[in-house]
């Protein structure tokens, strides 16, 4: 009897959603950061949600990878690690990999990804299709 009962929760727990980020919305795109904290950001950084749990994208001068396992509407960017690429953009690039650590909450509303945190920090994200 014991047996059938771990069978079937197991089983259950298959078929659960996935709570992060990913299951609400954020696998749907590429996000094209547009601004932090208010001010455009004028080089071009990219996030993905590729997986359950995972994270990846493209910052000015090097592709990252990571994981993020919080649930919705909460984030962490964990194990982020990057290629070591040298680029004219190195300064845009530490501005969008410390903002990217310190966010705390994110939130999908369509094309729009925001992540934030209580500081008051903020990171705007524009989505586009997964094919380009």
């Amino acid at each position: 009897m014991r047996l059938v009962l771990t069978v079937m929760a197991l089983s259950v727990l298959g078929y659960c959603k996935d709570e992060s980020v990913t299951g609400h919305g954020g696998a749907d795109a590429v996000w094209h950061l547009q601004s932090i904290d208010g001010a455009a950001y004028a080089a071009e950084a990219t996030l993905t949600f590729p997986a359950d749990g995972k994270l990846a994208g493209a910052a000015p001068c090097n592709g990252y990878s990571g994981r993020q396992t919080a649930p919705y509407p909460w984030f962490s960017a964990e194990n982020v690690a990057a290629t070591k690429r040298a680029c004219p953009e190195v300064t845009a690039e530490a501005l969008y990999f410390a903002a990217l650590g310190e966010m705390t909450l994110v939130e999908v509303l369509g094309d729009v990804l925001i992540l934030s945190n209580d500081a008051g920090r903020e990171m705007v994200f524009q989505g586009s299709d997964r094919a380009e």
